[in-house]
């Protein structure tokens, strides 16, 4: 999985990866081992970290290079 751009969204905003950590509410270098690839990211953190930086999954794993969040669906 291509996480490169973690780094570079959260650097985007001016945040520390404590910061994200904190939102998160995980440690620091628990959040550094997601940035650099040493672990995987649980999907749940993944979704939060979607809607904090406005953008999709998608784009936070290198899928897409679109940066606007899909529009939610209303489900039946």
């Amino acid at each position: 999985m291509n996480i490169e751009r973690l780094k570079e969204i959260r650097e985007d905003r001016d945040l520390l990866q404590k910061d994200v950590a904190s939102f998160l509410k995980i440690k620091q270098q628990q959040y550094s081992e997601y940035e650099i690839g040493k672990r995987l990211i649980p999907i749940n953190y993944l979704s939060k970290l979607a809607d904090f930086y406005d953008t999709s999954i998608d784009y936070l794993i290198g899928r897409t290079n679109e940066r606007k969040p899909y529009p939610y669906s209303k489900m039946k």
